[in-house]
């Protein structure tokens, strides 16, 4: 049952990320702004986060030196205030389906950046390293066809009308910018790959989670604050009322921000990141599946190749770390060390 919770946890992440995909799409739509949106959000999972870090990890959690606060401070400026800021820019022009199916790409991002930074071995004379070059490149190329191939055979909706009126449909497709959107959208999760790398070192000077996450949400609301003084100046934005714009703030601050991130958090340090991020195409699906339904939504021949490509790409990749983190278990556990067990150990590594 333990083993099963981990993939329920995951599932119910991403069937998360989905609803919180359209939510803010016709949040958006209705003139909720995406600024005041990213402050309300991360004030809330502050506010929820902070007495539960601070009781549970009051022994494990270090001192707050001005160095980690520094580190911190930089977490969040990637990991939320640009990331979200620009993500959620990049929503108002292109559908939650294409701006699910680019996040497809993280993974390969980050592999890539690791190289560059050495915090990855890359070894292209194996399968494991052939495995991962290759899906890098399948990413990648996957997402510009997704991006740019607009042309080819239209695919009908499931329905002839959207169910839910309240979308509005002339600004998706009135005021829709494919290329706009995709780049903002791309942009975003080169944010959040540089956050992934940045955190990995963090969290290794500052291993309490929820506290980490807490002065993250904390920093985001600081940062996003002093963004709105700039670009959300109107006071009626601030004000909330009773409606869908307010119920996708409180989804996205109690579920997204604090309970998903929690989740995936308690995946990771259990199962790896591997395992969290295989997961991430179920959002595409999801999306695309509700998008269709409710919206009547339409996708050309060329956005189901790239995102096929993406899908692709990512597996590979993932295929590649699976067995780099076999491989370093064996090695851990004393296999390899003799002779006997060293050609036995390449022999596996050749055939990997």
């Amino acid at each position: 049952m333990e083993g099963c919770s981990y993939y329920l946890a995951m599932v119910l992440s991403q069937l998360s990320y989905g609803v919180s995909s359209i939510l803010t799409k016709i949040s958006l739509s209705e003139g909720l702004d995406p600024i005041v949106f990213v402050v309300y959000r991360h004030v809330i999972a502050m506010l929820l986060l902070a007495p539960f870090a601070y009781v549970i990890e009051r022994k494990q959690r270090p001192a707050l030196s001005i160095s980690i606060a520094a580190k911190v401070f930089l977490l969040a400026l990637f990991g939320t205030t640009i990331h979200l800021n620009v993500y959620y820019a990049g929503l108002a022009y292109i559908s939650p389906t294409v701006a699910c199916a680019l996040g497809n790409v993280v993974p390969s991002l980050t592999f890539v950046m690791a190289v560059l930074l050495r915090m990855e071995k890359l070894n292209i004379k194996n399968r494991r390293g052939q495995a991962k070059v290759v899906g890098t490149l399948l990413c990648i190329g996957g997402s510009l066809i997704f991006t740019f191939w607009k042309g080819g055979y239209l695919f009908k909706g499931f329905v002839e009308k959207p169910l839910i009126k309240g979308y509005n449909t002339e600004l998706r497709h009135g005021k829709e910018n494919w290329i706009k959107g995709s780049a903002l959208i791309l942009t975003s999760h080169i944010a959040w790959s540089s956050w992934l790398i940045l955190q990995a070192m963090v969290s290794k000077v500052y291993p309490a989670p929820l506290s980490l996450t807490a002065l993250m949400c904390f920093f985001a609301s600081l940062q996003s604050s002093i963004v709105a003084l700039f670009f959300a100046k109107n006071k009626a934005s601030w004000r909330l009322e009773w409606d869908l714009k307010l119920f996708t703030i409180v989804y996205s601050g109690v579920l997204i921000s604090s309970l998903v991130y929690y989740l995936q958090t308690w995946c990771i340090r259990h199962k790896g990141p591997v395992f969290a991020a295989m997961f991430s195409p179920l959002q595409v699906i999801i999306v695309a599946i509700f998008s269709a339904t409710a919206f009547a939504e339409r996708l050309h021949l060329g956005s189901l190749i790239g995102a096929f490509l993406i899908i692709v790409g990512l597996y590979c990749v993932l295929w590649g770390k699976n067995k780099d983190g076999v491989i370093a278990e064996l090695q851990q556990n004393g296999k390899g060390v003799l002779n006997g067990g060293n050609s036995m150990n390449d022999r596996y590594s050749d055939e990997a």
